[in-house]
C-alpha cells in the first residue's frame, strides 16, 4: 500500500509539473518564457558539470552538408561505432565500402588521451504545412558530444582537430578515385582503376626507392611547405624514348598516395582563361598530368614568329577564307606564359597537396623556362630497359627470380637498347599455360636481331658521313696517304742497301 502510494503521488506530481509547463508555453510571453529558461539553465549548469556541443548535420541558408559533421559521421563509424548496437547501413557515393554509422539515439564513448567522452546521434523533426495534400516531414540529424567541462581545452583544440583530420583522411582512403580529362573548360570522370605499382615497376630498386621516398615525404610536408611560405605542390618531369613507363609510373603515383589523376588535354583549352579555370577546379590530393607537353600545343612563340614572317594574302575566294577563320578559332591560344602561372603562379596555390608531372620524349625541346627547378622540382629520366627492369619484369611475367639464360640477356641487354615496353611484350606467354623456356627465347632473338639492326643502321650511318665529305677533301686524304706510304717504302729500301 505505502508504494501504491507513493506512485500515486509522484504520477499526479508529474501531472501537477505537465500541466504547468504547459500553461506556461501557451500563455506566457515569449521574452519571459527566454528569461526564464536561460536562468534555469544557468542553475542546472551549477549541478551538472558536463558540456555539450551539438554539430549539425546542415548549416547556412543553402542548406549544405556540414563537413564537420561527415568527417565526425566517418570517424565514428570506423572508432567508436564498433562499439554501439544499432547501425544504419548504406553505400556511400564515390565510396568503394559499405559505410556503416550510427542508428538515431544510439550512443559510444571514445577515450582520447586518458579523458572519456560520449558522442550521441539524433534527429529534430519537422512538419511541413498542416495543409498540404502532400505533408513533407523533415528530419535534421545531429551529432552531440558530452565530455566534463574540467578537459574544455583538450577537447574544443586537440581532440576535435584530431576527429576532423581523422575523418578526412578516411575518406580520402575509401573513396572512389577518378581519372579527370577535359573538354574545353569542363572536366569529365570516369574511375580510376589501373592496377600499377611500384612494386610491379620496371626500374632499377635504388631509384624506385629515392622517387617513392619523395612522393611520401611530399605528401606529409604539410606543415613544412606552410613554414616555408611556399604553396604545397610538387613538380615532376618524366622523358625518355616511347615504350620506356611514363605514363605507367604516373599511374603508380597516383595509387601510391591515394590521388585523383587530372588528364589535361592542352590543345582543347582555348585560351589562358579556361587554363585557370580548369586549375581552380581541381581538387587536393591530385596529380595534374600533361602528357607530351613538346607537342601540346606551341609553347615557345614560335607560332607568333612564324605569322610575322607570313606574308599577308588577301583571299580572294570567300569560302577558303572563312574556312580559314574558322581553324585559326578552333586553335589553342595556350601561351607559355599561361602555363607558367599555371604552375607555380598566384592561382597555382589554390587547393593544397598537389603534383604536377609533364611528359616528354624529347626533354631539349622545352623550354628551359618551363622545365626549371621551383616548376619541375625534380626530373626523372626512364631511359631503355636495364638487366635490373628486366628482372623486375621476368618476375612479373614469368615467375621467375632467377634462370640459366639470365647471364646471356644481361650482356645483350649492355649492348643493345630496348624499351622495357619490348621487352615486356616478348616475355607475355602466347600459350596456356606458357613456357618459360620458349619467352626468355623469344626475348634473346629480339635482342640479338635488335643489335645486329643496330650495327648495320651504324655502319650505313658511317657510309652515309663519309659520302657527305666534299671530293676535293677525299683527294687530298688519298694523296696524303700516298705520300706518306711513298716515304715509308724509301726508307725501307734505303735500310736494305745499307
Amino acid at each position: 500500500m505505502a508504494m501504491e502510494s507513493m506512485f500515486s503521488q509522484l504520477g499526479s506530481i508529474i501531472a501537477g509539473f505537465m500541466f504547468v509547463w504547459a500553461i506556461f508555453r501557451q500563455y506566457f510571453p515569449q521574452d519571459l518564457r527566454n528569461h526564464i529558461e536561460k536562468y534555469s539553465q544557468r542553475l542546472v549548469n551549477f549541478v551538472y558539470p558536463y558540456i555539450q556541443i551539438k554539430f549539425n548535420e546542415f548549416t547556412g541558408e543553402r542548406l549544405k552538408r556540414s563537413e564537420a559533421y561527415l568527417a565526425i559521421e566517418t570517424y565514428l563509424s570506423s572508432n567508436s561505432s564498433m562499439h554501439a548496437k544499432r547501425f544504419t547501413a548504406d553505400v556511400v557515393k564515390n565510396s568503394q565500402s559499405l559505410a556503416l554509422s550510427m542508428d538515431d539515439n544510439e550512443e559510444v564513448a571514445d577515450v582520447y588521451e586518458g579523458v572519456k567522452l560520449w558522442w550521441s546521434s539524433g534527429k529534430t523533426t519537422i512538419k511541413g504545412p498542416s495543409f498540404s495534400f502532400y505533408p513533407v516531414t523533415d528530419e535534421k540529424r545531429y551529432y552531440k558530444l558530452t565530455f566534463h567541462k574540467r578537459h574544455r581545452e583538450l577537447i574544443i583544440g586537440p581532440y576535435l582537430k584530431h576527429v576532423i583530420k581523422e575523418g578526412k583522411a578516411i575518406n580520402v582512403k575509401n573513396r572512389l578515385r577518378k581519372l579527370y580529362t577535359n573538354s574545353g573548360s569542363r572536366w569529365s570522370h570516369v574511375a580510376f582503376e589501373h592496377p600499377a605499382t611500384f612494386q610491379t615497376l620496371a626500374m632499377e630498386p635504388e631509384k624506385k626507392k629515392e622517387i617513392v621516398d619523395d612522393l611520401i615525404t611530399f605528401s606529409n610536408a604539410e606543415e613544412f611547405y606552410a613554414q616555408i611560405g611556399r604553396a604545397w605542390k610538387r613538380g615532376y618531369l618524366l622523358y625518355g624514348p616511347p615504350g620506356t613507363g611514363k605514363s605507367t609510373m604516373i599511374a603508380a603515383m597516383a595509387n601510391l598516395l591515394g590521388y585523383d589523376l587530372y588528364d589535361l588535354e592542352l590543345t582543347a583549352v582555348k585560351d589562358n582563361t579556361e587554363l585557370r579555370k580548369l586549375l581552380i577546379e581541381t581538387s587536393s590530393k591530385s596529380i595534374i598530368v600533361i602528357e607530351d607537353i613538346d607537342c601540346s600545343a606551341d609553347l615557345t612563340g614560335q607560332r607568333k614568329n612564324k605569322k610575322e614572317k607570313e606574308v599577308e594574302v588577301e583571299e580572294k575566294d570567300p569560302v577558303q577564307k572563312l574556312a580559314k577563320e574558322e581553324t585559326e578559332s578552333k586553335t589553342s591560344k595556350v601561351t607559355l606564359s599561361g602555363l607558367l602561372n599555371f604552375i607555380d603562379g598566384l592561382w597555382s596555390a589554390c587547393g593544397g597537396e598537389r603534383i604536377i608531372v609533364f611528359t616528354t620524349n624529347h626533354v631539349e625541346k622545352l623550354d628551359p623556362a618551363l622545365i626549371r627547378r621551383g616548376r619541375m622540382d625534380k626530373h626523372i629520366e626512364l631511359s631503355y630497359c636495364s638487366f635490373e627492369a628486366f628482372k623486375v619484369l621476368a618476375k612479373n611475367y614469368l615467375k621467375l627470380e632467377s634462370h640459366h639464360l639470365f647471364d646471356k640477356i644481361s650482356g645483350l641487354l649492355e649492348e643493345t637498347d630496348m624499351t622495357p615496353a619490348d621487352v615486356a611484350e616478348n616475355l607475355m606467354p602466347k600459350t596456356s599455360p606458357g613456357n618459360t623456356e620458349t619467352c626468355l627465347e623469344s626475348l634473346i632473338g629480339a635482342l640479338e636481331k635488335a643489335k645486329e639492326e643496330a650495327q648495320i643502321k651504324a655502319e650505313e650511318e658511317e657510309k652515309r658521313e663519309i659520302s657527305l665529305v666534299p671530293k676535293e677533301e677525299i683527294e687530298k686524304e688519298q694523296e696524303k696517304i700516298a705520300n706518306e706510304q711513298s716515304k715509308t717504302k724509301k726508307l725501307s729500301t734505303e735500310e736494305a742497301e745499307g
